[in-house]
Order: structure tokens, then C-alpha cells, then sequence
């Protein structure tokens, strides 16, 4: 790994939202070099193939509850390879400045000493909306967007609520499939129309793209009743409507990319 590279590197590589095509020309240069991948549960195993073969694949994914490294062994993990000269990639889904812990990452490695890069990526929400076709923004409807994450903590939500409920906003919620009934009372609780569109997206831009369209009101049950696992994305606002129109063949429910 060291030869006489001189020291290491980390690069905090986001990845997209899934398809390897919406991979940045400087990720994908940057897999085929690689010495060490760490990588989250959201990178694909099609973008996690661009790999060499001879690279050290690590996975160090959470899924919710479910943390294979903690976060400070995941740092200091990055830290002790790129001290043995690795070039070590630190692969996220979507962006690793977008709810992807790439600050906290940056943070530990610049105490350390470790030289790194942050290589943007496509986050979830662009990359989702887009191949849903549904805008995040819209001159006549929507004038901003909001991200927020949407974790239960408890079986509550701690969100400013007044500001997701107002009107001319589009809100994209990360993470949010189990919360989806919360969020969705609270956004009416707090003002915002029950026939508001939303839409919920399962692994959006992939060939098992599927999205669900509905309301405020009744999202979570359609959620429910078509089976929808994570990961997902969410998106209330104004601009859902125009699906219709943006994509004829949709059937304005569920449908299923092939």
C-alpha cells in the first residue's frame, strides 16, 4: 500500500443517488485508484464493482438503529490507514456534506493531520426528483425547497414545524419512511393543507425506482399498503402535481422502472 506513494490521503467520496451514470468523472476516476474503500449500506454494488480488484473493501454502513462501526472507529479507522500510506476513499450516497456525516469526518481528519478531499456528489434529493420528474422549484409554485431529515427519535420529530408548513416550499425529507405518519399529522397540525401533493420515491434512479404519489393526508397509507422499504425520499409540495403531466405513461400512483 505504501510503496513510494509518500503518505496517504483520504478522499470523502459522495456517490449519488445510486446509478453509477451520475457518478462525477473525478468519483469515478478516483474508484479505479483506489488502495481502500469504506463504504455505506447506500452505495451500490454496481458503483462498489469500478472498484480494482485488488482494493480492501470495508463496509461501515448504519442502517437506523444499526451501526456496523461507530462513528469514532470509522475516524479513526480513516486516519490509521491513510498514516500507512493508503489512498483511502470514504464512499457516501448522495453528498457527504448532505446529511452524510462528511462535516464530522472532515473535522477528524483535519485534527489528525491527514490530508483529504471532499469530492461533491449528486444528493439524493436532485438526483431523485429528477428522474421522478417532479421539480424541486418552480417559478408559479414553489420558490423554495427545504431538506430536512426525517429520523424518529422517541416516535417524535424534532422539526420546526411552521417553517415545513408553509405554503410555496417544496420539502424533501431523508430517511423518512418510518416517520412518514408523523410527519405527514404535523405537517397538518401546523397549518399546511392535508390535499398538499407529496410523493414518496424507494430507490430512486435505480432499475427498482418506485414512487408512490398521493396527499398529506393519505400518503402514509399508501406508503404502507404498497409495501415501500427504505431507502426513500420524500417530497411535499405544489410541484408533486406536475408528475402528471411531466411523465404521460405514469399512472400517478406506483409505478416501477425497468
Amino acid at each position: 500500500m505504501t510503496g513510494d506513494r509518500g503518505p496517504g490521503k483520504v478522499h470523502l467520496v459522495g456517490t449519488g443517488p445510486g446509478t453509477p451514470d451520475l457518478l462525477t468523472v473525478r468519483a469515478a476516476k478516483l474508484l479505479r485508484n483506489a488502495d481502500v474503500a469504506l463504504y455505506d449500506s447506500l452505495v451500490s454494488p454496481e458503483i462498489l464493482a469500478l472498484l480494482p480488484e485488488t482494493a480492501r473493501k470495508i463496509h461501515v454502513g448504519k442502517r437506523r438503529s444499526r451501526h456496523t462501526l461507530p462513528q469514532d472507529d470509522i475516524n479513526h479507522l480513516m486516519i490509521e490507514l491513510a498514516r500507512k500510506g493508503a489512498r483511502v476513499l470514504r464512499l457516501k450516497g448522495g453528498d457527504p456534506f448532505l446529511f452524510g456525516r462528511g462535516g464530522e469526518e472532515a473535522e477528524a481528519l483535519a485534527a489528525a493531520g491527514v490530508p483529504f478531499e471532499v469530492v461533491p456528489g449528486i444528493t439524493a434529493a436532485v438526483g431523485v426528483a429528477a428522474s421522478a420528474r417532479i421539480p424541486l422549484t418552480h417559478r408559479a409554485l414553489a420558490q423554495s425547497c427545504t431538506f430536512v431529515t426525517g429520523n424518529l427519535r422517541d416516535g417524535t420529530m424534532n422539526l420546526d414545524w411552521p417553517l415545513l408548513a408553509r405554503a410555496r416550499q417544496t420539502v424533501a425529507v431523508y430517511m423518512g419512511l418510518m416517520g412518514l405518519p408523523v410527519l405527514c399529522a404535523k405537517l397538518i397540525e401546523h397549518g399546511r393543507s392535508p390535499d398538499t401533493p407529496a410523493a414518496i420515491v424507494q430507490q430512486g434512479t435505480t432499475p427498482q425506482e418506485r414512487i408512490v404519489i398521493g396527499s398529506v393526508a393519505t400518503l402514509p397509507a399508501m406508503a404502507e399498503a404498497a409495501g415501500l422499504r427504505a431507502p426513500t425520499l420524500i417530497l411535499i409540495g405544489e410541484v408533486v402535481a406536475l408528475r402528471d403531466a411531466l411523465s404521460p405513461d405514469a399512472d400517478g400512483h406506483v409505478d416501477t422502472v425497468s
